[in-house]
């Protein structure tokens, strides 16, 4: 395997980038599986408990986790109003369950989370941020939208 000429380094960005993602979203899966539930599920509740979203609107806004399984979060959005935790047929809201579950399921993510960045400061973690965003919109096209540096941080 040929070493990087930037840094020297045996396996480049891309490659962490994708191990780092794979490891997260199982993570996640593995946290949330208990409860029926998955990455994508937490994703939804996390955007509806901050916003009231269309679905449409649901989709703009973790668009980077659709693929050709799941082009639309339909499936979950319906599994959760199935649940009880979600409502509304134009904007969706959260139920008083949903509200619940949210919290419920926030703690434990917060948990995950903070292993995920034990032993890194918030100077470095916010120092990664600014260069994935950063290069992001380096190869982010004319016309294309990108996320922008002072977009809050997504869901995980």
């Amino acid at each position: 395997m040929n070493t990087s000429r930037i840094t020297g380094q045996r396996r480049p960005i891309g490659y962490w980038i994708k191990h780092l993602h794979g490891l997260v979203e199982s993570s996640l899966d593995d946290l949330l599986a208990d409860r029926g539930l998955t990455r994508r599920h937490w994703q939804v509740l996390n955007v509806v408990a901050v916003d009231s979203p269309t679905l449409a609107g649901l989709d703009t806004a973790l668009a980077p986790f659709l693929d050709d399984r799941f082009p639309s979060l339909r499936p979950f959005v319906d599994d959760l109003c199935e649940r009880g935790w979600l409502e509304g047929a134009e904007r969706l809201s959260l139920t008083a369950a949903g509200i619940r579950a949210h919290e419920e399921l926030r703690r434990r993510v917060d948990t995950d989370r903070a292993r995920l960045t034990e032993g890194i400061s918030a100077e470095e973690y916010l120092a990664t941020i600014d260069v994935l965003t950063r290069m992001s919109a380096n190869l982010t096209g004319p016309g294309e939208t990108g996320e922008t540096r002072d977009r809050p941080s997504g869901p995980a």
